[in-house]
């Protein structure tokens, strides 16, 4: 509620309240300074009423304006009350005819989950049976993929052994022309094997020797003899057969034989029985056939 719109009194019957009030207190204080002392009792009494019933009068005008801001609150409450009755009315008509919409809405809806549900009970009947259509022509054509990508394996396997033997013997050629003290024969032999190491890398393999006097690294290194052990920290003497790797996979260690032993122990075993890392099965052959 707005101060501005509150109810006040009259100022004239204000001015009549305070005025009774400070007669009373006058008519206190002259008993407190005319009456002798000590104040007898009827006094005492006039003095203490006088006084009570002036600071009554002083709170009268407070206490009804209060009272009437009071009841003009509760008139608004009832007109704010019934406005909104008002508008919970026409709330509660169209709460109704939403309902009754929602109750159409709610049909036609039902009506498209039923049709929903038979299209796509349909359409998984159909996607069942093309998929037992598909597993059945694939049958004869996954395996005779699986067969082709076998035979592919296998010629990979020869090609790619081929090629590293090829690779070994150019290899051998050019350390024994190197050997032979025939310089030219030497530089012949070096530009031929650095066209055929060229001519593999096209296809991704990649010949890696040792350095001499390096560490002998199990992971990157292997001797002829297999039944031979390395001693720890043994150096490198040289290179009896280049490793390779393959698009960055290793195929083969390095070849090498050591200073404890001698340059000269390499075996006796010839070139071709080195064998390449055995290539290992796709996981995912059968799953992409």
């Amino acid at each position: 509620m707005d101060e501005t719109n509150a109810p006040r009194m009259a100022t004239w019957v204000k001015m009549v309240f305070f005025i009774g009030d400070i007669l009373l207190l006058l008519v206190a204080l002259l008993i407190v300074t005319e009456v002798p002392r000590p104040i007898s009792l009827p006094y005492a009494c006039l003095l203490v009423a006088a006084v009570a019933i002036g600071g009554i009068l002083s709170t009268i005008p407070f206490l009804v304006e209060f009272k009437a801001m009071v009841q003009l609150a509760e008139v608004e409450g009832l007109k704010s009350s019934t406005a909104q009755l008002q508008d919970l009315e026409r709330l509660t008509h169209q709460i109704r005819l939403a309902t009754g919409q929602w109750q159409t809405v709610q049909e036609h809806c039902s009506k498209a989950v039923s049709s929903a549900q038979e299209i796509g009970s349909r359409m998984i009947q159909e996607g069942k049976d093309f998929a037992q259509f598909m597993e059945k022509a694939n049958d004869s054509e996954r395996t005779h993929l699986r067969l082709e990508i076998d035979k592919l394996r296998r010629a990979e396997s020869e090609w790619l052994e081929v090629v590293v033997r090829i690779c070994d013997h150019v290899y051998a050629l050019h350390r024994a022309a190197l050997n032979s003290g025939q310089p030219g024969l030497a530089e012949q032999l070096t530009r031929f094997q650095h066209a055929v190491r060229d001519s593999a890398r096209r296809i991704g393999l990649v010949p890696h020797e040792a350095k001499e006097n390096d560490l002998f690294d199990e992971q990157a290194h292997q001797l002829f003899d297999p039944n031979h052990q390395a001693s720890p920290g043994a150096l490198i003497a040289e290179t009896v057969a280049t490793g390779y790797t393959l698009q960055g996979q290793p195929i083969r260690r390095i070849v090498v034989a050591l200073k404890e032993t001698g340059p000269g122990h390499a075996g006796t075993s010839p070139l071709g029985q080195l064998s390449l890392v055995p290539d290992e099965p796709s996981e995912s052959v059968d799953e992409t056939v």
